[in-house]
């Protein structure tokens, strides 16, 4: 969620969401803040839309709220297969992560189309144990960082890895990289 405007996006809807989300399951935000392992100055600022957070600390308070990270970022009116909303900003212009849709699995699958521009990254924290990803690379070559190894992905070819570690999407061409990332747990 870095670097992205407020008001627009995957944090327009999460303020009213965390909101909502939080009373219907009885907590303050003290017992929110002691489940997720997040501060309670934390989840006052994004009650009130003031502050940016990781996805994967979204993925945390869902998990304490017994939900799941679309329905915390999502516009309640919108169909799930198709939310497409702008979740990342990078440094470099035409560098995004874009949230497209999201299905059930045995909890939750995202489907997401993402840009780089030359040069810029994204540097993901590890997700919970038991999730996935699909990468499928349409545009450019992307290199993805993981704890043990290295995977360099051209247009027309995918790479599937566990996304319970910490990853690095890298734009290591001199033209845009895009590619299609699905989550999985």
């Amino acid at each position: 969620m870095h670097n992205q405007p407020q008001g627009e996006g995957v944090l327009s809807h999460l303020g009213w969401n965390l909101r909502r989300l939080r009373k219907d399951a009885g907590m303050s935000q003290d017992a929110l803040a002691k489940a997720s392992g997040l501060s309670r100055r934390t989840i006052v600022s994004l009650e009130g839309g003031d502050t940016n957070i990781s996805l994967a600390s979204l993925d945390r308070l869902a998990e304490a709220l017994g939900t799941n990270f679309v329905q915390m970022v999502s516009d309640p009116q919108a169909e799930p297969r198709r939310i497409r909303a702008l979740a990342w900003r990078g440094r470099v212009a035409g560098s995004e992560g874009v949230l497209l849709g999201s299905v059930a699995a045995r909890r939750e699958a995202q489907l997401w189309l993402w840009s780089l521009g030359p040069g810029d990254s994204y540097h993901a924290e590890p997700d919970p144990p038991g999730w996935q990803e699909m990468t499928y690379v349409t545009e450019g070559t992307l290199r993805i960082d993981l704890g043990t190894e290295t995977l360099t992905v051209a247009a027309g070819d995918f790479a599937i890895y566990s996304s319970a570690q910490a990853y690095s999407y890298v734009n290591i061409g001199a033209d845009l990289v895009r590619f299609v990332r699905t989550t999985v747990e």
